[in-house]
């Protein structure tokens, strides 16, 4: 029943994830947002009486829509993952605005230890095609999953490669899991269900178009520990990959190439203006990445925060909200109560009980920190 409204959430019209997450937070559930008062609803900062009327207009059809999808993911036994969820990755669930539901078909972790994004321009070149072979090849030993477009040129070669060297590799789709695009990659994608796996932020049967690429980019990036750029021209979608993963946090690495030719003027680009370290080999990306003696990406990291935290003796959601500080410094108690996914009501109650423990310490404007 949970998941019903949690979907159907995705249906309203003008609610986004950022939004969503915020009614989650304050409701406490996805069903409690379409069954409290509009007088409460309105109490919520950046609900305004056209986002409440939204909710209650359109609450029906998006139940019933939710309903159809449920029912069309069991069929195509594909899993829809609410940013609550356990299994939802952990590196996506950093984000205010990634997505709030994504549906995913496969079988690789998605809190793998090691995550490497490997894109480029759709129109590789042999030198391009040459390098993500070396690079697949390399990373075989890390045992890495490779994350990618899916998308002709460098993708599809990462993809096939990854598969070729026994590594999984997920494809994030700018379309829905039952519009595979595109279509001569469809026996790729089976294989990578087998081992790996195709992940979107769109609901079955939508088509692919231009607004999604730059939306499934942001996705691939915060899958990804590290970013590799391949071959990219001036303007491009592996340039709008390697921006949202600076603006993440993640390490951007860029192949270099000669001067003048189209598909290395990304990479060149990137690299001359601090926005990528040069890569040169695997081995150096290795040591960049410090995972020399541990080869723990993002979400091995957070696990073991986690555990740390749980040698104080705090209760689970003390643990959490005491892992996030420790890891994300100073924040606001809405983050907090969606970034944990306990909502701002449990997030408030874990936090009193630090305060009065010691460990965390209350700021303006309902931020918290480590004492």
């Amino acid at each position: 029943m949970a998941k019903l409204y949690e979907v159907a959430l995705s249906f309203i019209p003008q609610i986004g994830s950022v939004l969503t997450k915020q009614l989650v937070s304050y409701c406490g559930s996805a069903e409690q947002v379409f069954k409290i008062s509009k007088g409460k609803l309105l109490k919520i900062p950046n609900i305004g009486e056209k986002t409440a009327a939204l909710i209650s207009e359109h609450q029906a059809d998006a139940l019933k829509k939710a309903e159809a999808v449920l029912k069309q993911a069991e069929k195509e036994q594909a899993k829809l993952l609410f940013y609550t969820d356990a299994d939802y990755p952990l590196r996506l669930r950093q984000f205010a605005d990634t997505p709030a539901v994504i549906y995913w078909q496969g079988n690789a972790d998605l809190n793998a230890p090691v995550t490497v994004g490997i894109v480029g321009t759709r129109k590789a070149t042999k030198y391009g095609k040459a390098i993500t072979e070396q690079i697949i090849a390399q990373l075989q030993p890390l045992k890495a999953t490779v994350i990618s477009g899916l998308a002709y040129g460098i993708d599809i070669v990462a993809h096939r490669e990854a598969l070729k060297y026994d590594l999984p590799t997920i494809g994030v789709m700018g379309s829905g899991l039952d519009r595979i695009y595109p279509h001569e990659h469809a026996s790729t994608a089976r294989q990578m269900i087998a081992n790996g796996g195709l992940l979107t932020e769109y609901t079955f049967g939508t088509s692919p178009a231009a607004p999604h690429f730059p939306n499934r980019n942001r996705i691939i990036a915060a899958l990804s520990d590290a970013v590799i750029v391949v071959e990219a021209a001036a303007k491009g979608g592996a340039l709008i990959t390697a921006e949202y993963a600076n603006q993440y946090n993640r390490e951007v690495f860029a192949v270099p190439g000669n001067l003048g030719q189209t598909y290395s003027e990304g990479c060149n680009y990137l690299i001359q203006n601090h926005k990528a370290h040069i890569f040169t080999s695997v081995e150096a990306m290795v040591a960049a990445m410090n995972w020399h003696n541990e080869t723990q990406g993002q979400a091995g990291k957070s696990a073991a925060k986690s555990h740390q935290v749980s040698v104080l003796n705090l209760a689970k959601e003390e643990a959490e909200i005491y892992s996030l500080l420790k890891q994300h410094g100073e924040m606001h108690l809405d983050d907090l109560g969606w970034q944990s996914g306990l909502g701002v009501s449990q997030a408030a109650v874990a936090l009193l009980s630090l305060e009065f423990q010691g460990l965390v310490k209350s700021l303006p404007g309902k931020k918290f920190a480590i004492s």
